[in-house]
């Protein structure tokens, strides 16, 4: 066999091999990205990330706890507010009103405990006054007594007739049924000065409601101004003047200084993840800007434990899938482009499991 014919025989082997390397080239990049994708070896890395993260805060949800027609809204979407601001007044005569006529019944509740206390020392003077009636009448029954006694003495030695003996018998009864009477007075003065006492101690426990009734007024009038009970900045102000409301109904959101972030970690990443351990993160909204911050808390339980419906796999068609760890990180303070975050706005996040 000649040369040329040689040549003609490995040309063909020859091209299939420079048609395999395009294609083992390809499929060796293609493990290689898979391998990154899954940070297996040899793209291990000590850098945890996840894209499942956000900015939180703790918007509050401002509600009315009166009902009335909102007469005044001195607030705009997004202002800044300060604690203690009037953010919406609701129309406030009727609580007004409320207030003075509760304000009266007090009024007329302490009167009612004043004329109980004067009724209680006029019942204790009729009991000193009842006290020294028995001892005039036991005095008068003594003195009749006396009389009888000599009377009895003189009839027996003829000196009076029988009438005068009837007659200071009946002084003597007459006295000792008079001491009767006055004894009797007594005890019923007495009894006045119970029931006086029994009787403040309802009016005062009157006067305490009265006074709570007062006090309940005020909160209500009090509430009629909805005030702001934080610094922060204001979400869209929904409320508008002449608007009806209820307690419960929304009227705006306020969102205050303070903001961290929510990373949802997988389960098989928190092996090595530590509270202080330092994090970066990138903010989409920040044209991907990278701040720092730290990790602060690591959640007690799985995310899926704190949903409302919690996932059943006692159906038989159980599929393994990873969850996911709640942690909260702290932003660093002294960065200026920290004061552009928002509650909801999305990073990824990388923790440096490095240092504990």
């Amino acid at each position: 066999m000649s040369d040329e014919d040689d040549a003609h025989m490995r040309r063909p082997w020859l091209l299939r091999s420079r048609a395999t390397i395009p294609i083992l080239a390809a499929a060796a990049l293609g493990v290689l990205l898979v391998l990154f994708a899954w940070r297996l070896p040899p793209f291990t890395s000590a850098v945890e990330r996840t894209e499942d993260a956000y900015v939180r805060g703790q918007v509050t949800v401002i509600s009315p706890k009166v009902d009335g027609y909102v007469t005044a809204v001195p607030v705009q979407d997004f202002q800044r507010v300060v604690a203690g601001q009037t953010l919406a007044q609701i129309d406030d005569r009727i609580y007004r009103q409320k207030l003075a006529q509760a304000q009266a019944q007090l009024g007329a509740q302490q009167a009612g405990l004043a004329n109980s206390a004067q009724q209680q020392k006029s019942a204790q003077a009729n009991v000193a006054q009842t006290a020294a009636q028995i001892a005039s009448a036991q005095a008068a029954l003594a003195h009749a007594r006396a009389d009888l006694n000599r009377t009895n003495v003189l009839i027996r030695g003829g000196w009076v007739s029988p009438q005068q003996r009837d007659q200071a018998l009946a002084a003597e009864r007459q006295a000792a049924a008079t001491v009767a009477q006055t004894q009797a007075g007594r005890e019923v003065a007495r009894q006045a000065v119970t029931t006086s006492v029994v009787g403040r101690e309802g009016l005062e426990a009157q006067v305490e409601s009265a006074r709570a009734a007062v006090q309940l007024a005020e909160i209500d009038l009090q509430n009629t101004r909805i005030l702001a009970p934080q610094a922060g900045r204001l979400g869209e102000v929904g409320v508008r003047v002449g608007q009806y409301v209820t307690p419960g109904t929304q009227l705006m959101q306020i969102v205050p200084d303070q903001i961290w972030i929510i990373a949802n970690m997988k389960e098989n990443q928190m092996a090595k993840i530590r509270v202080g351990q330092p994090v970066t993160f990138r903010v989409d909204a920040l044209n991907h800007a990278e701040l720092k911050g730290h990790l602060e808390r690591i959640a007690p339980a799985a995310g899926s434990e704190f949903a409302v419906l919690r996932p059943d796999n006692a159906t038989g068609n159980f599929t393994k899938v990873a969850q996911r760890i709640p942690v909260r990180i702290a932003i660093d303070a002294g960065q200026p482009l920290a004061a552009r975050l928002s509650p909801g706005m999305s990073v990824v996040v990388g923790i440096d499991t490095r240092r504990h």
